[in-house]
């Protein structure tokens, strides 16, 4: 007689009901796995772990009020050991790397679920780190970049809702120089042709959202 596989229980964390749905009927037709718990929110995320202890963690990142990256902060610091995965529609280098440092050990794309969720989701839980190769291959391309300040993405986030360099010295109380000095270096860090170029840039790498 075979031996009875041992259940990989998960919680998946999601704002949107429709995914929650989709993953439970993916993984609840695995001999070997059982969703055990869902959350819309992080900080229903933070609570769901406490009661089940999941195996391992499906985490988006953008959701409102208390996100991915802080639920996973707040799990690990009470829980080290967790095995969080983050399925999101983001692809930026600086999202992932965001949630690799936060402590996750996966990172799958929603539009790649079905091929890559549950061999991901045995990876982590047998102990091992997973992230797709394309994924990867971008965090490699922008290892070397120069990282924006905190001040330079304050400013391209106010250039992105149409700003004038006054009106964003106006609300960051700084000079109008030290405004066009910000959207030099930030021209140059990421490679970027003009204003418009730029926010492009850092929308698609996640370096800020709006």
């Amino acid at each position: 007689m075979g031996t009875v596989p041992k259940l990989i229980r998960i919680l998946t964390v999601d704002d949107h009901a429709l995914m929650r749905i989709g993953i439970a009927t993916l993984v609840n037709a695995e001999p070997d796995m059982k969703l055990i718990g869902e959350a819309s929110n992080g900080q229903e995320a933070v609570e769901r772990f406490r009661l089940d202890r999941p195996d391992v963690t499906l985490m988006d990142l953008q959701m409102p009020g208390f996100n991915g990256i802080e639920a996973i902060d707040c799990i690990l610091g009470e829980f080290p050991d967790a095995r969080i995965i983050v399925l999101t529609t983001y692809t930026g280098d600086v999202q992932v790397l965001r949630a690799l440092k936060a402590g996750a050990w996966g990172y799958v794309l929603k539009e790649h679920v079905r091929r890559q969720l549950l061999e991901t989701i045995r990876v982590v839980h047998s102990g091992q780190k997973r992230i797709p190769p394309d994924i990867a291959a971008e965090l490699a391309e922008h290892a070397a970049d120069d990282q924006l300040t905190a001040r330079e993405i304050d400013v391209l986030r106010l250039i992105a809702v149409g700003n004038s360099n006054k009106l964003i010295a106006d609300q960051l109380s700084i000079g109008e120089a030290t405004v066009k000095g910000h959207i030099t270096n930030i021209l140059s860090k990421l490679g970027a042709n003009d204003r418009a170029h730029a926010v492009t840039i850092a929308l698609k790498r996640g370096i800020m959202q709006l």
